[in-house]
């Protein structure tokens, strides 16, 4: 028997724990932009804000990590990316580097699959409040299995010679 994935747009989160993470007019900035480049309605464009900022915030405790996020919250992060000098900062205080963004987007390289499941374990596990609708893969068949959150689309990416950017 199968699960069926979760609805992003209906699922029940009723507070965005982690937009205080950005000045209030950062904020409102991602989240209009997210509202007109994905056309989609404030309450879920501020859901997809706020849990891309607790992902960053996970990358910034264990770069290490080997963290995705589902392609929902990677809305989020590709947005906040666009302010540069905002998302430099933010990495900065955050984790005193950049957190690099990486797709995982080449032909015949295996990049594993389960990260975005390891990734929600990882939020849970050091406290972070997960909108569990968002990391829910909607873009692929959850088959029998019933997981819909293994659809790997990027990750962090270390700086090679540990100077940050």
């Amino acid at each position: 028997m199968s699960a069926p994935c979760a609805d992003p747009v209906t699922g029940n989160y009723a507070h965005l724990a982690h937009r205080d993470l950005v000045e209030r007019q950062l904020w409102e900035r991602l989240v209009n932009r997210i509202v007109t480049d994905e056309r989609i309605e404030r309450a879920l464009a501020e859901r997809i804000m706020d849990q891309a900022l607790a992902f960053l915030s996970l990358c910034a405790g264990d770069p290490d990590g080997n963290f995705s996020p589902a392609p929902l919250v990677d809305i989020g992060w590709h947005t906040f990316i666009l302010y540069t000098k905002p998302y430099a900062d933010f990495c900065h205080q955050a984790c005193g580097r950049f957190i690099h963004h990486a797709p995982s987007d080449v032909d015949g390289v295996d990049y594993g699959k389960g990260n975005v499941a390891r990734t929600v374990a990882a939020l849970r596990a050091r406290g972070f409040a997960v909108d569990e609708p968002l990391w829910a893969d909607t873009r692929q068949d959850c088959g029998d299995s019933g997981d819909c959150t293994s659809g790997d689309g990027c990750s962090i990416e270390s700086d090679d010679d540990g100077a940050g950017a």
